[in-house]
């Protein structure tokens, strides 16, 4: 089953990729600037989970006609850069202020205390905890669960491979769903794992030449399935799928869709989804209301924050691997499974 996600165009980079005015919505509550996004390694055009928030950015901005400015961010950069990026929006009037990745919580944390009216987002952390912030956060390992029945369904070598972009918890996430997932189906099955880096400053999350060595060694190893959580990074990966002809599974965005991914579609089996752009539309929309969201909010399988997307006309012509995946989702959504973090 397929989560809706929200379509997106691919941009390059640069210091500001937008800067579009805007006042009140329809409703006239709204007296914001518009939306601010600040995005986290890799910036806009990773085809992955910065272009997810950028789908929901461009959403919010069209549906409430206000207007949004997306801040793409610099090489090794500090927290205090951050802190610096994240008060300008706010000086500048932008409402909410969203930081893309858990790189954010240090400065969201000091500029959300400094700007109590302004409503700030975090995505992919849960640590800020302030009466003006929403802690956008995701059970990533459903949606790998989900991928890893997928992949093991769909190996003809009962051998695949996981390409991890920074050696961190959180990617740790989609590591420990992918395996349990895996081995639902086969016990047996082995599984490649392997991170690229282990800090984002190495560049673990932005260099597709790392995410292309990292999955033709394990191609070469004979896994015939990889799924990365990699961001630009898996960019890399997916080409080395296509060129060896073996299946990758993509993440955050249907990767399938992706304009810069084209030429490889075919071999992407699927995508465990994250829903970034939803959760972007929907912290933006409260503010518009005049309702804010606060605290802890997190997508899960249930909710439509994560999912399994199957765009892939190849994907929904092997029966077998689309039901397991299904009844898979179905267990999970009904307490029939508990998906491991680690």
């Amino acid at each position: 089953m397929t989560v809706a996600v929200l379509a997106l165009a691919a941009a390059g980079c640069g210091k500001s990729s937008s800067d579009s005015s805007g006042g009140s919505s329809e409703s006239g509550k709204y007296s914001g600037k518009g939306i601010g996004l600040a995005y986290d390694i890799g910036g806009k055009g990773d085809q992955s989970f910065n272009d997810a928030a950028f789908a929901g950015f461009q959403k919010a901005e069209k549906e409430f006609k206000i207007g949004g400015r997306d801040v793409e961010p610099s090489d090794n950069e500090s927290t205090a850069d951050k802190v610096e990026r994240l008060e300008q929006l706010a000086k500048a009037g932008y409402n909410p202020i969203i930081g893309v990745g858990f790189v954010y919580a240090p400065a969201v944390k000091e500029v959300a205390a400094k700007y109590p009216k302004v409503t700030f987002g975090i995505i992919d952390d849960s640590t800020v905890r302030a009466k003006n912030v929403a802690d956008l956060v995701f059970h990533e390992e459903q949606a790998s669960y989900l991928a890893g029945v997928a992949a093991a369904k769909a190996t003809k070598k009962n051998h695949i491979g996981f390409i991890g972009g920074v050696d961190i918890p959180l990617i740790h996430k989609f590591e420990a769903g992918y395996v349990q997932g895996a081995k639902s189906v086969n016990p047996k099955i082995k599984v490649e794992s392997q991170y690229l880096t282990q800090t984002a400053q190495e560049g673990g999350f932005s260099s597709p030449d790392k995410g292309e060595n990292a999955a033709t060694g394990q191609i070469d190893a004979g896994a015939d399935v990889i799924y990365h959580a990699a961001g630009l990074s898996g960019q890399g990966v997916i080409k080395a799928a296509a060129a060896h002809r073996v299946w990758a599974i993509g993440v955050d965005s249907d990767q399938y869709k992706q304009s810069a991914l084209a030429a490889y579609k075919q071999y992407i089996l699927g995508s465990a989804l994250k829903n970034v752009g939803g959760a972007v539309y929907e912290l933006t929309k409260s503010v518009v209301e005049g309702k804010p969201l606060s605290g802890e909010v997190r997508g899960d399988l249930k909710s439509g924050g994560v999912g399994f997307a199957d765009s892939n006309p190849r994907y929904q012509a092997m029966k077998d691997v689309v039901a397991a995946v299904d009844k898979a989702r179905q267990d999970i959504v009904e307490g029939k499974v508990t998906v491991r973090t680690q």
